[in-house]
């Protein structure tokens, strides 16, 4: 049957299994929500099998549990790994919902829920790409699955899983569908993410909050000496002062450079739709080279003193601040961290006390567009998006693809389908349908293009 005929025939089924799992609260940020990962993580063994798997299960981990699953062809033929997570971001603030967030509902052709896109939505595209092809007996590769419940806060378990499990995890290529396109008219194929570095600092003055009338201009105030510092961290040039921060960044080609310049970019639209008047970056590169290409440093969240209502005349003790940098090709996260460390702590003057404390982090990932799994994605999306897509890099993180890297070695090839107006990890999360089913399409795509 033809793929387009398929979908059409199994499309009321198809959304009410990715509703199902929709309804399970899988928040992996919130402890109380253990009972619901299990769920989806059985769901989705239930799922996999009653798609073509010949086996499926639910497999521990030191965190939540990850479900495997394999479709055996032939010991010659090349084998996929397809990856993906079950777990979703909190719904928070509820308020902002227009619909019920773990109620999915289908409006105006978009599916409205929390993991209507990231990633129920888009793993739901793989496991139906690969209905197809078994029930249709195009299958000629070997598949494995593995989707964990952990992605959305930080993959901590996963590493120990891959090395573990290294050699039930085999396979020729990565296949992952857990990124975005440039829109809905233009699609695209990420080359390439940033890896990041992320740490929480504290600032002490005094052994105790002070009157800031009798100690103030005489006594350090460790809010004011933490944003002198946060400031040294860049130049005028929007650089990183870090020494030794740019010896491993990787230099864009001319080719690469004139590849993201050809990427269409209204840049007074960006600007209009996040409602800032200017952008501000490093200094000799473009919007989209800055915002995918080069490391950046910022500061996520910054508190201390006195912050309810009314005024209080204090001079804190201490001052906090939430740091991260994205890093690119061939920046560690361990080893920018301790130079982070060094320095952050270097140009503290001697009126304060620093610790700084690095909490997560991982690297970046480049996949080369000469690989033939990339072309195989390029047939994909070209038959069923009618145009050949664009490469492009990405400004976020995905640390778990350069552990698949390093500890599996394999390369990873993110097809993603989501879009900027999808809103994940916001309220109002959706899912166009119309992407659904040409994501589908170009699943079952390549895989009869991939040998």
């Amino acid at each position: 049957m033809e793929v387009k005929k398929y979908i059409e025939e199994n499309e009321g089924r198809f959304l009410e299994e990715l509703f199902s799992l929709i309804r399970i609260p899988s928040i992996s940020a919130k402890s109380e929500h253990k009972a619901d990962l299990i769920a989806c993580a059985e769901r989705w063994k239930t799922l996999l099998l009653e798609a073509g798997a010949d086996k499926a299960e639910i497999m521990p981990s030191s965190g939540n549990p990850l479900v495997y699953a394999e479709k055996f062809v032939d010991e010659n033929a090349k084998t996929i790994l397809i990856y993906s997570h079950y777990d979703v971001m909190p719904a928070e603030p509820l308020e902002l919902w227009n619909s019920n967030p773990f109620e999915p509902i289908v409006k105006d052709d978009r599916i409205w829920a929390r993991g209507a896109d990231d990633d129920k939505g888009q793993a739901m595209i793989q496991v139906k790409a690969f209905e197809y092809v078994v029930k249709n007996g195009l299958l000629k590769n070997n598949i494995k699955f593995i989707f964990e419940g952990e992605e959305e806060i930080g993959s901590p378990s996963i590493n120990a899983f891959l090395k573990e499990h290294k050699e039930l995890l085999k396979a020729d290529i990565i296949l992952v569908s857990d990124t975005s396109m440039l829109s809905a008219d233009l699609p695209s194929l990420t080359t390439g993410l940033r890896g990041l570095a992320y740490w929480q600092v504290e600032v002490t003055g005094p052994n105790r909050d002070l009157h800031s009338g009798h100690f103030g201009g005489a006594v350090a105030n460790p809010i004011n000496v933490l944003c002198e510092m946060i400031a040294k961290m860049t130049d005028e040039d929007g650089r990183i002062t870090i020494p030794g921060f740019y010896d491993d960044v990787e230099e864009l080609s001319k080719e690469e450079r004139d590849m993201i310049a050809a990427i269409p970019f209204d840049e007074d639209g960006y600007k209009k739709a996040i409602g800032v008047k200017a952008l501000r970056g490093e200094k000799g590169y473009a919007t989209l080279e800055r915002n995918s290409c080069r490391p950046s440093f910022d500061v996520c969240g910054i508190w201390g003193g006195y912050i309810q209502e009314g005024s209080k005349t204090v001079l804190p003790s201490k001052a906090y601040a939430k740091v991260s940098c994205r890093l690119v090709a061939h920046q560690e996260h361990n080893k920018i961290s301790k130079m982070f460390e060094e320095y952050f702590t270097s140009i503290a003057p001697d009126c304060v006390e620093v610790k700084v404390t690095p909490t997560h982090g991982g690297e970046g990932y480049v996949c080369p567009i000469t690989l033939p799994a990339y072309k195989a994605a390029e047939k994909g999306f070209e038959k069923a998006f009618g145009k050949k897509p664009l490469a492009v890099r990405r400004g976020g993180s995905i640390p778990i693809i350069s552990d698949f890297e390093k500890i599996l070695g394999v390369k990873t090839i993110l097809m993603g389908f989501g879009l900027e107006s999808d809103a994940i990890h916001s309220p109002n999360e959706n899912f166009r349908l119309d992407i659904f089913r040409k994501g589908i399409e170009a699943v079952v795509e390549f895989h009869k293009n991939f040998e």
